[in-house]
């Protein structure tokens, strides 16, 4: 099973960006969490972070023809402005978990919106990094169940 893990703007700003709301620990922290934790799992994974979103758009659909099985993906402030990012995921059909390291459901009005949600097999908030682990555990509970 591979499962893309992937992540939008200023993700790969952490550690520096609102330590207050999103912790002291780095995007280089953030990977061997995901990846230590996929190893547990017997998953591959494969990492990509963009603050572009045509970058975030081409990343989905390359998981396409690389034959991705499920993506765990946190579209940051992309989650409330990206029609393209929610067009792609619908063209691929790629199983995906949407995931924020904060409690967006609890910060400011705009942030309300999700584009994402309304495709994503789940919706993980405010559970830090291991957001990104109960993703990739989401993706696989979801795999079996379709077998």
């Amino acid at each position: 099973m591979k499962i893309l893990v992937l992540n939008g703007p200023n993700i790969n700003f952490l550690g520096v960006r609102e330590p207050e709301i999103y912790g002291s620990a780095t995007y280089n922290d953030l990977i061997q969490m995901v990846t230590d934790h996929a190893v547990t799992r017997g998953v591959k994974i494969e990492f990509y972070q963009s603050n572009h979103e045509g970058d975030l758009v081409d990343a989905i659909q390359k998981a396409y023809y690389d034959k991705i099985d499920g993506i765990v993906f946190n579209p940051a402030a992309y989650t409330h402005t990206s029609v393209a990012i929610l067009d792609a995921i619908k063209a691929v059909k790629i199983p995906t978990v949407e995931v924020h390291i904060s409690k967006v459901d609890e910060r400011e009005d705009f942030r309300q919106i999700s584009y994402i949600r309304q495709i994503a097999i789940k919706t993980i908030t405010g559970k830090g990094f291991l957001g990104y682990c109960d993703g990739i555990d989401a993706i696989i509970d979801y795999l079996k169940d379709c077998k």
